[in-house]
C-alpha cells in the first residue's frame, strides 16, 4: 500500500510545498507593500503572514495542485488575492503599481535565492553522494521553475492577474475603470488562453531562465 502511494508522496514533497511556500511569500509580499504604502487592510485580515491557512484558496491551493499530483498534470495554482484599500493610498495609482509588482518580485526573488543555494548544493556533491542529497537537488531546480513561472504568469497584462494592474500604471484613468468593470469577462480570455495553447509561449522565458540559472550554479559550483 505504501509503496503504491510513495510516488504521490514523493510528489507532494517535490512540488506542492514549494509551490505552497511561493505562493505565500508571493501574497505576504503584496500585503507587506501595501502596509508600506499606508494600508492596513490586509494586515488587519492576517494577510501579513506566511501562514498557508491565511492565504489558501479552496480551488486554487488545495484542489488543483493535489488533483494534478494525482493525474500527473503539471502542477500549478494560486491564493486568495490579497485585499488593498485604494482610499488608505497616498497615490492609488502608483502605489498599487508598487504593491502588484511586489508579488511576481518576490517570486524571482525566491528563483534568484534558490539558484545560489543550489551552487552550495551542488559544490557538496562530491562528500556527499547521498540519494536524498539529489532529492533536495531536483527540489529546488523545480522550486527554481515554479517561482519563475509564478512570476511570468502575474505578469500578463490582463486582469485579475497582477499584470493588469501594473499596466494600469501607464494607462489613461477612463481606460483603467473600463477594464476594472470588465475583468470578469477578462478572466475568460485567460481560460481561452489556456485551452487553445497560448500559454507555451509563456513557457519559454521560464524554461530558458531555468535552464540558464541552473547551468550558472553548475559552472558556480565547478569553480568554487
Amino acid at each position: 500500500m505504501l509503496d503504491s502511494l510513495y510516488p504521490f508522496i514523493s510528489k507532494f514533497f517535490i512540488f506542492y510545498l514549494p509551490l505552497l511556500f511561493s505562493l505565500c511569500v508571493h501574497e505576504w509580499a503584496h500585503a507587506r507593500v501595501a502596509l508600506i504604502k499606508g494600508d492596513t487592510l490586509a494586515q488587519m485580515q492576517g494577510r501579513l503572514s506566511l501562514n498557508p491557512a491565511m492565504h489558501a484558496d479552496l480551488i486554487g491551493t488545495i484542489i488543483l495542485p493535489l488533483l494534478s499530483i494525482f493525474t500527473g498534470l503539471p502542477v500549478f495554482g494560486w491564493a486568495k488575492p490579497v485585499p488593498v484599500n485604494i482610499y488608505a493610498l497616498k497615490d492609488p495609482k502608483r502605489d498599487m503599481f508598487w504593491i502588484a509588482l511586489a508579488g511576481p518580485l518576490s517570486n524571482f526573488c525566491l528563483a534568484f535565492i534558490a539558484a545560489i543555494l543550489l551552487i552550495f548544493l551542488y559544490g557538496m556533491l562530491q562528500y556527499v553522494a547521498l540519494t536524498s542529497w539529489m532529492v533536495l537537488i531536483a527540489t529546488t531546480e523545480i522550486f527554481i521553475y515554479l517561482n519563475l513561472l509564478l512570476g511570468f504568469f502575474n505578469l500578463i497584462p490582463l486582469h485579475p492577474l497582477d499584470g493588469g494592474k501594473v499596466l494600469a500604471r501607464f494607462l489613461p484613468a477612463s481606460w483603467n475603470w473600463y477594464i476594472e468593470q470588465n475583468q470578469y469577462y477578462l478572466s475568460f480570455v485567460l481560460i481561452g488562453l489556456f485551452i487553445f495553447g497560448g500559454f507555451k509561449y509563456l513557457a519559454l522565458p521560464v524554461h530558458w531562465m531555468s535552464t540558464y540559472m541552473i547551468a550558472s550554479a553548475k559552472w558556480a559550483a565547478y569553480l568554487f
